[in-house]
């Protein structure tokens, strides 16, 4: 997309960055000291890297970009190696195999579950129903309608998977599926902010039809990050 719109990043720091906050999710006591070397550095390597373009137009603009895109793809992203290592213990008294699954691992089925709940509700609720835009200027699709059926999804969806397998009280896993709905809209109105300032259709082709890869995850990234927030204030 970044190419498409004439920036010029620089890609490979960009990468790095990310795979960078996917690493230091997965040391915990080593994280902070890995995050400041790997910010560090890649301020060091990107901004001087503007001093030898041809062309200085644009140049700080490409800078914040290269180091924006790792922030908001590659830490995103990170917090599902948080919730997967996220250990609270197995349920007492549970009975049958399925529910001795991490504790970890029932966080993250929250958010995908919680996530295409949501999105598939909002679509056909928005499709029969929508009447009223959410964000016309952003994404002209979207109504109030979509957005409050598909919350009625994400609920029952953490319902379902917080309540008996992670003793969340049913009040609370009502309040993380309205967080959920509420993260998903605005994951998806970011990623079709993008696309309008890039002037791109879709983030890519890989799925023809069904949009680029980053229109798969963009409300991912930012329900990731809330759920991940609720479980360390509620789900130990």
């Amino acid at each position: 997309m970044m190419l498409h719109s004439g920036h010029r990043p620089l890609i490979v720091v960009s990468l790095g960055l990310s795979v960078l906050f996917l690493v230091a999710a997965m040391f915990p006591t080593e994280r902070l000291l890995l995050l400041q070397i790997g910010l560090g550095a890649a301020v060091v390597v990107s901004l001087p890297w503007l001093f030898f373009r041809k062309k200085l137009d644009g140049a700080l603009v490409d800078w914040a970009l290269t180091l924006s895109f790792s922030i908001y793809l590659g830490w995103p992203m990170s917090f599902f190696l948080l919730l997967r290592g996220y250990e609270a213990g197995r349920i007492p008294g549970a009975n049958g195999a399925w529910f001795y699954l991490p504790s970890g691992a029932w966080w993250v089925l929250v958010v995908l579950l919680g996530t295409w709940g949501f999105d598939a509700a909002a679509f056909f609720t928005g499709h029969y129903f929508g009447r009223h835009k959410l964000a016309p200027s952003i994404s002209p699709a979207k109504t109030w309608e979509g957005g409050f059926g598909g919350m009625v999804l994400s609920i029952v969806a953490s319902l379902l998977i917080t309540v008996i397998p992670l003793g969340v009280p049913w009040y609370l896993a009502i309040v993380l599926g309205i967080l959920i709905g509420v993260a998903a809209v605005l994951g998806d109105l970011a990623e079709s902010l993008i696309k309008r300032q890039t002037n791109v259709k879709d983030s890519g082709n890989i799925m023809p039809g069904h949009g680029g890869m980053l229109d798969r995850i963009d409300s991912l990234l930012f329900v990731v990050i809330v759920v991940y927030v609720f479980s360390q204030f509620v789900g130990k």
